[in-house]
């Protein structure tokens, strides 16, 4: 009996070690892949030419909020390899809407510019890509 109650006294604590506690401990940002169409990428090195098509869509559609060095509406964006996983990042580009919602990352980022969430875009897959391929050139 006693060695029951220890079993599942053991249990019950290591699911709650390794469950998300937000807000003070949202899940490992370089670990959660966020909501949405991209499960895993595998990234081969930097390709200059579709960082520099993504350059110019981010210019387009994401400097309104965003801006590499300071925060804006939306956070900069320079490091934010070394911040998220290249998964999360494009699935905040492509499902911004339900990651605001259900993300604990996405949630204190919307959270810290007063409930505001990201703009859907309505980007591409290849779009977002490009944009993530410029993002690993602000190292």
């Amino acid at each position: 009996m006693k060695k029951s109650i220890r079993t599942t006294l053991l249990c019950f604590c290591t699911s709650i070690m390794l469950q998300c506690t937000p807000p003070s401990n949202p899940c490992d940002p370089m670990q959660n892949l966020g909501i949405g169409p991209i499960e895993k990428l595998d990234l081969q090195p930097v390709n200059t030419n579709i960082a520099a098509e993504g350059q110019k869509i981010y210019d387009q559609l994401c400097r309104v909020c965003h801006n590499e060095i300071r925060q804006m509406e939306g956070p900069a964006h320079w490091g934010i390899m070394n911040r998220r996983t290249p998964e999360w990042i494009m699935n905040m580009m492509l499902n911004p809407k339900e990651m605001s919602q259900k993300d604990p990352i996405a949630k204190i980022l919307a959270e810290r510019v007063n409930g505001v969430e990201m703009a859907d875009m309505n980007l591409s897959e290849d779009e977002a890509r490009k944009i993530l391929e410029y993002f690993r050139t602000l190292q």
